[in-house]
């Protein structure tokens, strides 16, 4: 742990229950921090704030956030009193004190307590939390009508809080809510598994389709085993085992430098190749010339990553392929309420990685009856 303390500057821009501020530390330098209200309070201008940045110091993919602990001088009220005993972030100095909705003392345990089917309900499940929006916009083109759920789970940020991408598709009736499982917390709803949280999204939400995602920020080390989305294998393995349909969304780039993850990623390779063991449906683009953003994935580009596809169907029987044609794609993402990015990188920078998101909204809204 690195410890700093800073003075509070300026309250910069709020959303969910996340508070972004300019603060200047103790050597005279500038800074951004986080805090978020539900943990800390709402701190003020002028305000001395404890933080940590030893992420902030490793250059790691936090946002650049230094993170508030504590505002010393005005500590929040204690909550009122309120059902709930489930902990998230459990034996950690910040473990958050909530109500699951599968436990005994929701108003929806009656409901879950016996749940065991999603009634084929199809659930798209990806690697990277950048991959949400696209998809949704894909889906959304063909139909609009259908109510969506994210399932944030653990392996990347913890707070649901963190995510503006989840916040803005809630507040643009994108999606109906956001379920947190796992160590994962701040969700619309909170739930303890998976496999609790796909069957709230379903009997509680009343979703017709859900996307699992870990939320901003993954986890890797560059080994073929040590990576946080190989919880994207044991996401299809829950829904399989509770009657759904799984929709594996191929992670693909087309200028990430590392070549694990160029073209189609060793992620979704070894997530959805090896871990999940249980079928699943994996949408390939089908580049379809009259689309903007296809027309920049080049031939040499093309040529890898259907070179790449053929091997790990080949390897992997229990994924089927569906070819998906890339068409309307392009304007389906100008009507997103979100700013398209991932690792860092736009819509024309890396069209590859959102087609490949876009065409699994598509196979999901051909998986769905007559609304």
């Amino acid at each position: 742990m690195m410890w700093r303390t800073c003075i509070v500057e300026s309250v910069r821009r709020k959303w969910s229950e996340a508070i972004e501020l300019g603060v200047r530390l103790e050597d005279g330098s500038e800074g951004r921090a986080l805090a978020y209200a539900k943990l800390v309070g709402a701190p003020e201008v002028g305000d001395e704030v404890l933080v940590t940045s030893a992420a902030v110091a490793k250059g790691l993919g936090t946002g650049g956030y230094l993170m508030v602990v504590a505002v010393p001088g005005r500590l929040p009220a204690d909550p009122p009193p309120a059902p709930g005993h489930i902990v998230k972030a459990r034996y950690t100095p910040l473990q958050y004190l909530t109500m699951g909705i599968d436990e005994q003392e929701s108003e929806h345990h009656r409901v879950l307590e016996d749940a065991d089917s999603l009634e084929g309900m199809p659930v798209a499940v990806a690697d990277l939390h950048s991959s949400l929006a696209p998809a949704i916009a894909g889906l959304r083109a063909l139909r609009p009508e259908a109510k969506v759920a994210y399932i944030m789970t653990d392996g990347g940020a913890l707070p649901a809080w963190f995510s503006m991408a989840a916040a803005r598709l809630r507040d643009a009736g994108w999606i109906i809510g956001t379920i947190s499982c796992g160590q994962a917390f701040g969700g619309d709803v909170e739930a303890v598994t998976i496999h609790t949280a796909l069957l709230a999204a379903r009997h509680v939400l009343g979703a017709d389709v859900a996307i699992v995602a870990q939320g901003p920020g993954n986890l890797g080390t560059g080994t073929r085993w040590g990576f946080s989305g190989t919880q994207a294998g044991d996401a299809v393995n829950a829904i399989n085992a509770l009657g759904g349909r799984a929709v594996g969304l191929l992670r693909m780039s087309q200028c990430d430098e590392r070549s694990r993850h160029f073209g189609l990623s060793h992620h979704s390779v070894t997530a959805l190749g090896r871990v999940a063991l249980t079928p699943a449906l994996c949408p390939v683009p089908e580049f379809d010339a009259s689309d903007e953003l296809s027309g920049l994935v080049s031939d040499e580009v093309q040529a890898t990553m259907f070179a790449q596809l053929e091997d790990f169907f080949a390897s992997a029987p229990h994924v089927t392929r569906r070819d998906v044609p890339t068409g309307g794609l392009s304007e389906a993402f100008r009507f997103c309420p979100v700013k398209l990015s991932t690792m860092g990188r736009g819509l024309k920078e890396d069209p590859l990685a959102f087609l490949a998101a876009g065409i699994a909204g598509y196979a999901l809204a051909d998986m769905l009856p007559s609304l």
